[in-house]
């Protein structure tokens, strides 16, 4: 049984404070990136470490360009495995994408090329992340806006044969799908349908923002989840066959953590829903 379960919160800066100055975790698992912590000092540092040494963690990073080329820096591997050992962090995530080339590194998610050559390139660097790691390693799916070259193959194929080849956990974006599936036109139940559900370690979930003038959708973790993100969330969970954790994120136009608290309620509220059993109706409120 996975020990993380229900809907946890990114830990941003704006709440670092008042959630070092609590007693207890108002949470069940708090998510957060390495990169925002190793190597920073004074005292979002202290803050930051005194939650960690408090509650539990997941780790999710932003900036090893997954698909890309440069080589890891032994020094930054080195500093990752301490931190992740530090946390307890039952596992490493990262972006199925690539941010950096050339030592020049963007910032951005930017998608993969769909192409067998990628798939082998991709899965020989999960392979060899995994192998660094004190964990278990997991790839996020993204949103993108746009194809990368000419593809052999539909994303689907391509995040699936990524999973299998690299033999690695998943953690499924449910708002990277809502968004894809709104710009790219195909329906998000279908594709997850055949995908290897049983590699679901973890799951997130955020709002976007319609740009209604370009009839296009942009992942901005800066609004509240909307009702079908959340209902597709509700959807998949049964069908992963067990708990796993979610996690709330909220990067742009951050709230108070009281209204983000509220929020994660009301989505926790539709995970514990997603498992209830369902009533059996008896002979006499059939014929009623």
């Amino acid at each position: 049984m996975n020990p993380f379960t229900g809907v946890g919160v990114g830990l941003r800066r704006p709440h670092l404070e008042q959630v070092a100055a609590l007693t207890e975790s108002p949470v069940p698992f708090w998510e957060i990136a390495p990169e925002n912590v190793v190597g920073q000092g004074g005292s979002r540092h202290r803050q930051v470490m005194k939650i960690l040494e408090r509650d539990p963690v997941i780790t999710h990073g932003l900036s090893m360009s997954m698909g890309g080329f440069d080589e890891w820096e032994r020094d930054v591997l080195d500093n990752l495995r301490g931190f992740l050992t530090t946390t307890r962090s039952p596992w490493h995530s990262e972006h199925l994408c690539w941010t950096s080339y050339g030592g020049a590194t963007t910032h951005e998610l930017l998608p993969m090329p769909f192409t067998r050559e990628s798939v082998s390139h991709t899965v020989a660097r999960a392979r060899q992340m995994q192998a660094e790691l004190p964990v278990p390693f997991l790839f996020e799916n993204v949103s993108y806006y746009a194809e990368l070259g000419a593809a052999e193959m539909s994303e689907k194929q391509f995040f699936a044969e990524v999973l299998e080849g690299a033999d690695c956990g998943w953690l499924l974006d449910i708002n990277n799908l809502y968004v894809n599936s709104r710009n790219h036109g195909f329906d998000a139940k279908e594709w997850l349908e055949g995908m290897p559900l049983q590699r679901v370690q973890q799951m997130h979930i955020a709002g976007h923002t319609w740009f209604e003038e370009d009839q296009l959708i942009i992942d901005t973790h800066g609004a509240a989840v909307i009702d079908p993100v959340i209902e597709l969330m509700a959807w998949v969970l049964p069908r992963i066959g067990r708990p796993v954790p979610v996690l709330l994120e909220r990067d742009t136009d951050i709230p108070t953590l009281e209204e983000l608290l509220a929020e994660r309620e009301s989505i926790q509220k539709a995970y514990d829903a997603a498992f209830a059993p369902v009533p059996i109706l008896g002979v006499g409120a059939l014929r009623d």
